[in-house]
């Protein structure tokens, strides 16, 4: 097995739950944090990370989340603003070494970038697939 790495995931949807699924299973210490409890009905049975319910915009959920520990940060939300304030805060206050955010609208990459966050854009990442299958 490979170093084991301590991960928060912010955000238990499909994609926040299907990587703290895979990460999990590879031997990762996971805490994933959303704001309904509901959502952690994406974890699989064999999840063995933490759950936390909480707004991870308050400081306090962070750092329930023990994110000073953290060697990446994972920012998920379906929202390009709660992403980039997450991101930020783990990035500048928390000195996580990796953090990544998804985000929605390519025209924001830049602002991420500037604070030295790495994104991932579905819509980029879904144009790209699509312009493939023309000829």
């Amino acid at each position: 097995m490979t170093h084991s790495h301590h991960i928060v995931i912010v955000g238990c949807g499909r994609l926040g739950g299907t990587l703290a699924n895979h990460l999990s299973k590879n031997g990762h210490k996971i805490v994933v944090i959303d704001q309904k409890e509901i959502s952690f009905d994406k974890l699989s049975v064999e999840f063995s990370g933490y759950k936390l319910i909480g707004d991870a915009v308050e400081l306090h959920v962070l750092q329930e989340a023990k994110i000073q520990q953290a060697d990446c940060l994972f920012a998920t939300t379906t929202s390009d603003n709660t992403n980039l304030m997450i991101a930020q805060v783990g990035k500048v206050i928390f000195k996580i070494p990796r953090v990544v955010a998804r985000v929605f609208d390519p025209a924001r990459e830049a602002i991420y970038r500037d604070f030295g966050i790495e994104t991932i854009s579905p819509t980029k990442l879904s144009t790209t697939a699509f312009l493939k299958v023309l000829p």
